[in-house]
């Protein structure tokens, strides 16, 4: 079995030191390099090409999300574990776009350390406890806003967007007017208003459009 070549990147000499103490103790892990910001990281993933980063964010000169980044755009094979003190959410879904494959607290225990770093070699996302909800959580709040932008882009008032989201539930016009409580004629009225918006012929392609363009979302 392949010695698994290990970076550690962390700002806190002491408990940079522990930790790579820690993991050349461990069979099959070995530290390769350590770096005390990410500028030093970023040179020594070129010079050493670990398997494996474990990267602190706050750190002087330049930041660990920085240098995710920049390691990023010279080695897309390496893993990225962003090993942190920091549970805050923007820090989380950052790591996550600019390319990091895990994002662990440093709280966690030595077993659960040597676990995802296996794991994230095997390809599976690695989380601390209770971070992934937060992940998803971010991801729905931010599709929720693009769908908020594209019912603006399209002038819909919020009459016209419960009335979308039944036509794109299959709803006839008899059944979207006993479910929002208003008359036949007033949901003939709102239909014609959505089809010149949205600049389509009928209801199936008012249907077709809003979900094609994230107006409304099927599970709506």
């Amino acid at each position: 079995m392949k010695t698994i070549d290990i970076l550690v990147c962390d700002d806190h000499e002491i408990l940079r030191k522990g930790i790579v103490e820690l993991l050349n103790l461990q069979d099959g892990m070995e530290v390769i390099a350590e770096a005390s910001d990410g500028k030093e990281a970023i040179e020594l993933t070129e010079e050493t090409n670990p398997d494996v980063i474990l990267m602190d964010i706050q750190m002087p000169q330049c930041n660990g999300l920085e240098a995710v980044k920049q390691i990023r755009m010279q080695n897309e094979e390496v893993k990225i574990i962003m090993l942190t003190v920091s549970d805050e959410e923007a820090d989380l879904y950052n790591s996550i776009k600019y390319g990091a494959n895990g994002y662990l607290l440093k709280n966690m225990n030595l077993e659960e350390l040597f676990s995802h770093i296996e794991g994230v070699l095997r390809g599976e996302a690695s989380f601390s406890t209770g971070l992934a909800n937060k992940l998803l959580n971010e991801f729905k709040s931010m599709a929720e806003q693009l769908q908020t932008q594209k019912v603006d882009q399209y002038n819909l008032s919020d009459r016209e967007t419960e009335v979308l989201q039944l036509v794109v539930k299959g709803y006839s016009n008899d059944e979207i007017g006993k479910e929002l409580f208003i008359s036949q004629h007033t949901v003939k009225k709102h239909l014609g208003n959505i089809l010149q918006k949205l600049h389509v012929k009928n209801r199936y392609q008012a249907a077709t459009f809003a979900l094609k363009e994230g107006i409304i979302e099927e599970s709506d």
